[in-house]
């Protein structure tokens, strides 16, 4: 069993217009809605993989319910969330079908009282008792301590569970605190965290922070490794057109899955890159396409990557 934790759930909205035109009036070509926030996302990957998922979490309001009204059609995945007072936000992508970007809007998430975090925390150590592996996703809703992964990060590691930080700002800063066993950041969170923005002395950085692997998402780049069984640099065999949101989650459940299957690294990044590639062919934003996923793993690049000066 894989635990993937949402601090801030959201029914995700996806709006496709043929042409994006700030300041105009837009014709809705197609609506689609679905249970999201990062974990979430992860989880739904890891189920279409084949691996029992438990999601946890915050959910409140009519949005909430909807929300877990969904979660229940996705087999494989346990519901664990909490309830809380405020209500589960939403976030709005507007896919351009003339450009292929998208435009992402998010609400910031309810207010969660301190007896309510105290709860989770509570609900979280227990559920730790069953897991192999543990991801922590996602930005913190508001009243929720920003060091509050720092202290997620040290229960799993107590409970002896390998934990996965994907956050940024200062989630991110405070959460590598606790020494997460994978940390994954994308370029712009690396440059954020550490100042620089060349990827691998930055990649350096962040792990000499405290992580003990780092996993960068360069865009089009792939991904680079740092870890300390070696490292390596993953890439796709070409640049995508298409939807990249949910991408960055389906890398998250590649390693995950990776992890608890015990592959070795350059096997865990096949697989994260060519789900992610394979997220961002999707029609629907946060699915993959399993077509593409089984061709590109065939093709995806893989090497060691020498240690900077």
């Amino acid at each position: 069993m894989i635990l993937t934790v949402t601090l801030n759930t959201a029914l995700d909205i996806t709006y496709r217009v043929p042409a994006l035109r700030p300041g105009a009036s837009h014709r809705v070509t197609e609506v689609s809605e679905r249970p999201g926030g990062k974990g979430v996302n992860v989880a739904r990957v890891l189920a279409a993989l084949g691996h029992e998922v438990t999601v946890t979490g915050f959910t409140g309001g009519l949005t909430g319910r909807l929300l877990r009204e969904r979660l229940t059609a996705i087999p494989g995945l346990t519901d664990a969330l909490l309830p809380v007072s405020g209500t589960t936000r939403r976030t709005v992508a507007v896919v351009d079908e003339r450009s292929g970007t998208t435009t992402q809007l998010n609400e910031p998430g309810p207010a969660v009282s301190p007896a309510e975090w105290q709860a989770f925390q509570e609900v979280y150590e227990d559920l730790l008792k069953g897991v192999s592996a543990v991801a922590l996703c996602g930005s913190l809703p508001p009243g929720v301590p920003v060091g509050a992964y720092a202290g997620l990060v040290r229960t799993a590691r107590a409970a002896k569970v390998p934990v996965l930080l994907d956050t940024s700002g200062s989630p991110l800063r405070r959460g590598i605190a606790g020494r997460p066993d994978i940390l994954k950041p994308n370029a712009e969170e690396l440059a954020e965290l550490t100042g620089s923005h060349e990827p691998l002395r930055a990649t350096q950085d962040a792990r000499r922070r405290g992580a003990s692997t780092v996993v960068a998402s360069l865009g089009a780049g792939g991904l680079l490794a740092l870890t300390p069984d070696g490292n390596w640099r993953a890439t796709p065999p070409s640049r995508l057109r298409g939807n990249p949101t949910g991408a960055g989650d389906s890398t998250v459940a590649g390693l995950l899955s990776g992890l608890v299957e015990r592959l070795p690294w350059p096997d865990r990044l096949t697989r994260a890159v060519a789900l992610s590639a394979a997220t961002v062919l999707s029609p629907t934003a946060g699915d993959f396409d399993r077509t593409a996923y089984e061709e590109l793993r065939s093709r995806v690049v893989v090497a060691a990557e020498a240690s900077a000066a």
